[in-house]
């Protein structure tokens, strides 16, 4: 099966998104599929080996701004449109797009929803010839709804199946300026018409799009996302003693952390778990420090910043290292997560999770088990529930082992590639009645 992945690079920060789909063309090709991985914008920031190695870049970053903000720039001559797509300067680009945010953006998203009719429509040329030079594609899969806008160009002159993921579209939609929100959302459920599928990593999150996009049963499939399990524990570990606290996210107020810090210094004044330590790891851009300062300022104030260990920005391996080290995880998100890879990690690594009941943990958890639930946005819940489990060391290796297994059995990166392959057969059954797509290809690339 001869496969396009197309991923928009997150710039310097590492990207959930883009950890699913690496895992995804990875496990794809190791089945024998033709899998080819385009980072659209900006270079891929992953913890482990970059599928899209090798490939270009398309609707470079730069050039899709200066397309968006001169029409003079679109008139560029092409010699100098690559001078601004290079990897290198698009790298350097990608430490200053950490800090950009959706409000500043309502103008450039509706261009790019609107394809072959907006701004960026010379962009759109250059990939669909290119992709005409590769050979005919089975199945092209869009990373996110926010590349709808393709939709219409790639069917046409490509003659194939595209299918849409949905994650978490809807926080950057409904953070668009007034002035471009309504019609951004409009133009996403007009297009998606166009899409043969839309893959759901949560039934939560399936629901909630097909709502707002108006999409007709059936064409939405829930597939959850899985992980690269290189490197796991193939048994759970001994707990730490004294035992730690963990979270690993982007450390922002959005995933909760500074909920997670009030929980753990109730715990501490409450002493009823000796020596408990806590662990932050995770993604911590320019944006990022001032947050996490005041955070620091508190736990100081509390005084127990000499029992917070601070990771930012880890590799892979590092990574491991950390969730090994670790008695329970929690990331207290305040928005609704379309799914929760980290949960995920956590789980893998046999760390059982205390989540909000909120969004997709509480499918999550039904699923994967490895955890309990609280209020959401609710620190002394928060406390209780950490607390509870930690005061309870036999449902606490339970539910280690209960994760863990769940994960090596049902959310590794070749149980979502099998549901993948599912879901494109699905929707060529539907295209074309029962077209043959799932033969493994003769080689990969």
């Amino acid at each position: 099966m001869n496969i396009v992945q197309l991923t928009p690079g997150a710039g310097a920060m590492y990207c959930g998104n883009c950890f699913r789909d690496n895992a995804l063309v990875a496990a794809l090709r190791k089945m024998g599929h033709e899998v080819t991985m385009l980072p659209l914008y900006l270079p891929l920031t992953l913890d482990e080996e970059d599928q899209s190695a090798g490939s270009p870049i398309f609707f470079s970053g730069i050039n899709v701004y200066l397309e968006q903000k001169s029409s003079l720039f679109r008139e560029a001559p092409g010699w100098f449109r690559d001078l601004l797509a290079n990897r290198t300067l698009l790298k350097w680009a990608g430490t200053k797009a950490a800090g950009t945010r959706a409000e500043d953006l309502g103008d450039l998203t509706l261009s790019m929803l609107r394809g072959e009719e907006g701004n960026q429509a010379r962009e759109l040329d250059e990939l669909v010839a290119w992709l005409q030079k590769q050979g005919k594609p089975d199945v092209i899969c869009l990373s996110n709804a926010l590349l709808i806008g393709m939709v219409r160009r790639l069917k046409s002159e490509l003659n194939c199946l595209v299918v849409c993921m949905l994650q978490g579209e809807d926080g950057f939609l409904d953070a668009l300026p007034e002035s471009h929100r309504a019609a951004c959302w409009q133009t996403i459920a007009e297009r998606s018409a166009e899409v043969d599928l839309f893959v759901s990593p949560s039934r939560y999150f399936g629901d909630l799009m097909s709502r707002r996009l108006g999409l007709g049963a059936g064409r939405v499939r829930v597939v959850h996302n899985g992980i690269n399990l290189a490197g796991y524990p193939e048994a759970a570990s001994t707990p730490p003693n004294p035992p730690v606290l963990g979270y690993f996210a982007r450390m922002c107020k959005e995933k909760g952390l500074d909920i997670l810090v009030d929980a753990f210094i109730q715990i501490r004044k409450r002493d009823r778990i000796k020596g408990l330590k806590m662990k932050i790891g995770g993604g911590c851009g320019p944006a990022d420090q001032p947050f996490v300062e005041s955070l620091r300022e508190r736990l100081k104030t509390n005084g127990v910043l000499a029992e917070v260990e601070f990771h930012p920005n880890v590799e892979r391996d590092s990574k491991l290292e950390f969730l090994r080290s670790l008695s329970i995880f929690s990331v207290p998100a305040r928005y609704a997560e379309a799914f929760g890879l980290y949960v995920i990690e956590a789980l893998g690594a046999g760390v059982p999770v205390v989540q909000p009941r909120a969004a997709a943990f509480p499918e999550l958890l039904e699923a994967a088990g490895g955890g309990v639930l609280c209020e959401p946005g609710n620190a002394a819940s928060l406390a209780d529930a950490i607390e509870g489990l930690l005061l309870d060391p036999a449902r606490l290796r339970a539910l280690s082992e209960a994760g863990r297994t769940a994960v090596f059995d049902r959310f590794s990166a070749p149980a979502m590639a099998r549901n993948f392959l599912e879901a494109f057969q699905h929707a060529a059954t539907a295209a074309a009645g029962n077209a043959p797509l799932l033969q493994p290809a003769s080689g990969a690339r």
